[in-house]
């Protein structure tokens, strides 16, 4: 691969490292050969998607400065993170399968006897600086260095909730190969990552790592990390096959028809990490609502309830002006509506797909009710979420 960048001069020299790179050279040239990539930029699937927030700026302010919308946007205490040890993950899994959700997007899936690292985001911000963006609502369950060896790092698409660069610099002194879309590298390889440790794919591309046959699979998204968005860089869902799993991360998506054409393709799956967080009615068809989300993974297993899915992207950052716990009450009624599976562990709590799931509802006790503006068949919009142990009489 080509270097991924020229040197840079003038106003370029500073550009913050945690920017990343613009790709180039022959990197750049199979970006433009890309049939996904027209006019300059990647195209959706389905059609162009609304990448800026719409509606009105006024409603949106309003909304995020509501002083009771955002005294739910946060846990009322301390998230009860689970301390993975090294006994959690030396035990081989059982069944062959064992996920790990750390956070946000970052899943650690122990699949047929090798290790991948999805979205790998141990920051304290998930932002270019170290001072300013969003900041985590609960540590993560063990230090990068204490997880051991990893066969494959996956990045869905470099916005920083899901690319982080000091994550990525502590894990390029590893052995560990990357698995990324076409024009992350350039990223990558300025952070220090030898670009032999990269396979770089292009929706519909597939890569071989040990036993595991990893797919590129479409997404509904956009891109960007600089101040200046040129939507050369691809973001992607991706399929993991082993010898007898098969398990599917979504990135950050919008509902789309192709999770059929996903699921027909590479499914069905024992397991999907489904992104139902940070939705809001201002930015529609880049981000799923829970229901979509449950939509989502039952069209990824040709039409019926199958497999476990797994929420993630919610809990660890506030990234949207939907209560802190409102993803994971919507996905209970939405998934108990259909008859589907669903694991709420808390982060950093290990458990295998094939065995007994983790179905409490942890967040309860830390949030104020939940008013419920879903319809699912559930409970009726003037319903609201138990809220739990914690005695919050005099906060309503």
């Amino acid at each position: 691969m080509a270097a991924s960048s020229a040197p840079r001069t003038g106003l370029g020299a500073l550009r913050p490292p945690a920017f990343g790179a613009e790709p180039a050279g022959e990197r750049l040239a199979r970006i433009h050969r890309s049939p996904h990539f027209a006019n300059g930029v990647f195209q959706n699937p389905g059609g162009p998607a609304r990448v800026r927030p719409s509606g009105s700026g006024r409603d949106m302010a309003k909304q995020f400065l509501d002083k009771d919308s955002r005294s739910r946007r946060a846990p009322r205490g301390t998230i009860p993170v689970h301390p993975t040890t090294l006994a959690d993950l030396n035990r081989p899994p059982a069944t062959g399968l064992r996920l790990t959700w750390m956070g946000h997007s970052s899943v650690l899936a122990e699949i047929d006897g090798q290790r991948v690292l999805f979205d790998p985001v141990w920051g304290e911000r998930c932002s270019p600086f170290p001072f300013a963006g969003p900041k985590r609502l609960h540590p993560v369950p063990l230090p990068l260095a204490a997880l051991g060896p990893v066969d494959v790092v996956v990045i869905s698409h470099d916005h920083y909730d899901h690319l982080d660069m000091p994550t990525i610099k502590e894990l390029a002194g590893t052995d560990t190969v990357f698995a990324v879309p076409l024009g992350v590298g350039a990223h990558l390889e300025r952070w220090g990552v030898p670009a032999e440790r990269l396979r770089e794919l292009d929706w519909q591309e597939s890569t071989r790592v040990g036993g595991l046959t990893l797919t590129a699979t479409p997404a509904r998204h956009f891109c960007g990390r600089g101040l200046r968005n040129t939507q050369h860089t691809l973001w992607a869902s991706w399929v993991v096959a082993g010898e007898r799993h098969r398990i599917y991360h979504s990135g950050d998506t919008g509902y789309f028809e192709g999770f059929r054409d996903i699921g027909a393709a590479h499914g069905p799956f024992d397991a999907t990490m489904i992104q139902v967080g940070a939705y809001s009615e201002f930015w529609p068809d880049i981000h799923m609502t829970p229901e979509e989300g449950v939509r989502s993974h039952l069209d990824l297993q040709g039409g019926d309830p199958g497999g476990v899915l797994m929420p993630i992207h919610w809990g660890t950052f506030n990234l949207a002006p939907h209560a802190w716990a409102e993803p994971g009450e919507w996905m209970t009624d939405a998934a108990g509506a259909v008859g589907q599976a669903v694991a709420f562990p808390r982060p950093g709590a290990p458990f295998e797909p094939g065995g007994e799931l983790p179905t409490e509802p942890w967040w309860r006790p830390l949030t104020r009710p939940v008013p419920r503006v879903w319809n699912t068949g559930g409970p009726s919009r003037s319903e609201e979420t138990p809220s739990g142990d914690l005695d919050l009489a005099g906060d309503r």
